[in-house]
């Protein structure tokens, strides 16, 4: 079908390292009766025509009309068996959390990703006013937890939109999240795209800023054993893997929520030894991924590939935290919004696809 080999395409144009890491975004294509969209916890990179989770149209509206419980857990596995109950049974998979977003959007495809030049903007304390002076055809979303309530969220905000101007907006800018681009060709997508890239690589160059990242030397491999050894004894099997890279300028707080699915909130900063270790995980209830040290940064995890991630997710934040200061410097999530990706099944689902 020409639509799935042309989303197929699109996924593969914006599954690399400048707009997505990991599992990051999701991608999608339409009919009036069918949504395809990402499976959940897949790479953008890796997908296939066949890979598309295909769900019901007529089925995934009942969403917009159910009432919800207030209660975070509930809402969500209500939200989770509706979505379930609208994917066709031949197709694999689990939907990404995105796809009622993805549905409420008229045009036929859809791409969404999260470019650290991108997320110099929304991830900014003057994110908002920059968006509205540089795209001004753009909506801005104002941060909302992923999912279900975002997709509400959005719908409401595109129907205004709509009343406002007569027309859907093409590029959506979700503070500090990242960005939606739609179209009805694959051409169309990829201006929205050019646009807002250029654009911000212009801005970006005229401030002299620059998204690259000052990195002290790599440790001694002397020195990372001597460390490993410390990280095991302190919290274990979350610290099977351990991986190094010279000190760089960590954020210190919450980016956005891939940055928290695979790097955790916070990282880990002091003098590295057992106690100060177990302390961190008593405060924040979690084992540190990132530790920061007075001559290295450190992915840690419970896997090779989950260090590695880690450590990357740190060095995309320590990217977006450089540029956010052509806007004012860095926002963080906030406590409530922390905690909620902090505790979702759907985030930890997508993290152990991976």
């Amino acid at each position: 079908m020409d639509i799935l080999r042309t989303i197929t395409e699109l996924s593969h144009a914006f599954g690399t390292s400048e707009y997505v890491l990991a599992g990051g975004g999701n991608t999608s294509c339409k009919t009036s009766e069918t949504l395809w969209v990402k499976p959940s916890g897949t790479t953008l990179g890796g997908l296939t025509m066949e890979s598309f989770v295909a769900m019901e149209r007529a089925r995934l509206a009942r969403l917009y009309e159910a009432q919800t419980p207030s209660e975070p857990a509930a809402r969500e596995a209500l939200v989770k068996g509706l979505m379930e109950e609208a994917v066709r049974p031949d197709t694999p998979g689990r939907a990404s959390v995105e796809a009622p977003l993805h549905d409420s959007l008229s045009a036929r495809y859809v791409v969404h990703t999260h470019p650290a030049s991108v997320n110099g903007l929304t991830c900014a304390l003057g994110g908002r006013e920059a968006a509205r002076r540089l795209f001004p055809e753009a909506l801005w979303m104002p941060y909302v937890d992923p999912g279900y309530t975002l997709c509400m969220a959005v719908r409401a905000a595109v129907q205004a939109y709509r009343s406002e101007r007569g027309q859907e907006p093409r590029i959506l800018l979700l503070e500090n999240h990242g960005i939606f681009v739609c179209g009805d060709t694959d051409a169309e997508v990829k201006a929205g795209y050019a646009r807002v890239m250029d654009t911000l690589a212009r801005v970006y160059a005229e401030l002299h800023v620059t998204a690259k990242v000052p990195t002290g030397e790599a440790p001694a491999e002397a020195l990372v054993a001597r460390w490993r050894g410390t990280l095991s004894e302190a919290l274990g099997l979350d610290a099977s893997a351990v991986v190094a890279s010279g000190r760089f300028c960590a954020a210190e707080g919450p980016v956005s929520p891939d940055h928290i699915v695979y790097a955790k909130s916070y990282p880990f900063e002091g003098v590295l030894t057992v106690e100060n270790l177990r302390a961190f995980v008593e405060v924040r209830g979690y084992a540190p991924r990132v530790v920061v040290l007075d001559h290295a940064v450190l992915g840690v995890g419970p896997t090779e590939k989950a260090a590695r991630l880690a450590l990357l997710l740190a060095q995309d934040g320590a990217q977006v935290k450089r540029l956010a200061r052509a806007f004012g410097g860095i926002r963080y999530l906030g406590d409530v919004s922390r905690a909620f990706i902090e505790n979702w099944e759907v985030e930890s689902y997508r993290s152990k696809q991976l």
